[in-house]
C-alpha cells in the first residue's frame, strides 16, 4: 500500500501542474520521446510542414470533479481548454477531435447536456470537431465521464510567442480577474457554508488573442493560467527567460467573492486556476495599445499587473497592498486536484 511521500507510485500531486508534475515529465517522459518539438514543452507543439508553413497541435484530457459547476461543465471546458492552448501559442484554432470515456450507467440526459455544451463552445470559438472516439467502461472505472480533446491551428502570420523572449522592462498583462475557475469548483465540490455565488470564467480566448495579435504583433508570450494559476505562469516566465517578475498585488483584478472565499479557506487566488483569462507579456512601449485591444475585445478589467526585471535569481515577487513584498514560489504538490 502506498504511503504519504512514497515516490514509487503516482500521486494526485503528479497531475497538479506544479513541481512534481514537471519532475515526472522531465525524468520519465522526455528521456523516452526526446525531440526538438516536444522539448519546448509549450501548451501547443509547433510543427513545421514541408513547404507549407507551421501548425500548432495540442491535446488535453479533462477529469474535472464535479462534471457540472457554476458557469460551465466538462464539455464546455474541454473545448475551451484546447482552443485556448492553441490560441496562446499564437495560432488560429481550426479543428478538434474528442475522445469520450463513459462509465456504464451514465445518464443519457447528462451526456446530451455535455455534448450540447461542446457544440456551443465550438461555435463560439469558430472551430469544427472533425473526428473522435467513444469508449464505455464498467461501473466505477471512470467516475462518470472523462474527455480528451486535441486541436490543430494555423499560426498567425507575423506573431511569434516564446517565453524566452521576455526582457527586463516588459509589462505583464492579465485580461481579467484571476482565480475564479478554481474558486467556483472549490465551492461546487464541497459545502463550506459560504454563501458566495461564484461562476467559472471558462470561455474561449480566441477573440482576445486575435485582437491583441492584430494590435500588438510584438507580444512576447501568451499563456492561459490554468493549473498553478497566475503564480505558475509567472514562475515559468522567470525560469524560462532568466529574469525576475515583480507583481503589483493592487493591480491584479480579483473578484471580491473569490478573495473572500480564499481568505476563509486559506487559498491564494494567484495559485488558483483560470479557464478564460489571458496572461500576456508585451514590450513597455506597447502597454497602452495592448491594454486597449484587450478591453475593446471583451475584457473590460484587463490590467497591467506587473513588470519583468533583471534578476539572476529568477524570483517572482509581489508588492502587497500594504507596501511589503513577498515571494511567489513555483506551485508545489497537490493544491486542488481534478480542477480541469
Amino acid at each position: 500500500m502506498a504511503t504519504a511521500g512514497d515516490d514509487s507510485v503516482i500521486s494526485l500531486a503528479h497531475g497538479g501542474g506544479g513541481e512534481q508534475m514537471k519532475k515526472l515529465i522531465a525524468e520519465l517522459i522526455l528521456p523516452r520521446f526526446a525531440n526538438p518539438v516536444l522539448e519546448r514543452l509549450g501548451d501547443s507543439a509547433l510543427i513545421e510542414l514541408d513547404g507549407s508553413g507551421k501548425l500548432a497541435f495540442t491535446t488535453d484530457s479533462y477529469v474535472i470533479d464535479p462534471l457540472f459547476f457554476p458557469g460551465g461543465d466538462i464539455g464546455y471546458l474541454a473545448v475551451c481548454g484546447t482552443v485556448n492552448d492553441l490560441a496562446v501559442a499564437g495560432a488560429v484554432p481550426r479543428y478538434l477531435s474528442a475522445g469520450l470515456i463513459i462509465e456504464e450507467g451514465f445518464p443519457l440526459r447528462d451526456l446530451e447536456r455535455i455534448l450540447d455544451s461542446m457544440a456551443r463552445a465550438a461555435g463560439e470559438a469558430g472551430v469544427s470537431l472533425v473526428t473522435g472516439d467513444t469508449k464505455v467502461v464498467s461501473r466505477g472505472a471512470a467516475d462518470g465521464l472523462f474527455i480528451n480533446t486535441s486541436g490543430i491551428g494555423t499560426l498567425i502570420e507575423g506573431v511569434t510567442v516564446d517565453v524566452a523572449s521576455c526582457r527586463p522592462g516588459d509589462v505583464v498583462l492579465v485580461s481579467g480577474p484571476v482565480g475564479t475557475h478554481g474558486a467556483a469548483v472549490i465551492l461546487a465540490r464541497e459545502d463550506y457554508g459560504i454563501e458566495a455565488r461564484i461562476e467559472s470564467d471558462v470561455a474561449p480566448l480566441t477573440g482576445l488573442v486575435r485582437e491583441l495579435a492584430a494590435r500588438c504583433p510584438a507580444v512576447r508570450m501568451m499563456r492561459d493560467p490554468t493549473r498553478g494559476g497566475l503564480a505558475g505562469v509567472l514562475c515559468d516566465i522567470a525560469a524560462g527567460a532568466g529574469v525576475g517578475v515583480e507583481l503589483d498585488e493592487a493591480a491584479v483584478p480579483v473578484l471580491e467573492a473569490v478573495r473572500g472565499t480564499c481568505e476563509i479557506l486559506g487559498f491564494d487566488p494567484f495559485y488558483l486556476a483560470n479557464e478564460g483569462v489571458l496572461v500576456a507579456v508585451v514590450p513597455e512601449p506597447d502597454e497602452q495599445k495592448a491594454l486597449a485591444a484587450l478591453q475593446r475585445s471583451g475584457a473590460p478589467r484587463a490590467a497591467a499587473a506587473g513588470r519583468i526585471r533583471a534578476d539572476e535569481l529568477r524570483t517572482v515577487t509581489v508588492k502587497s497592498v500594504v507596501g511589503g513584498n513577498r515571494i511567489l514560489l513555483p506551485p508545489g504538490g497537490e493544491l486542488l486536484p481534478r480542477i480541469c
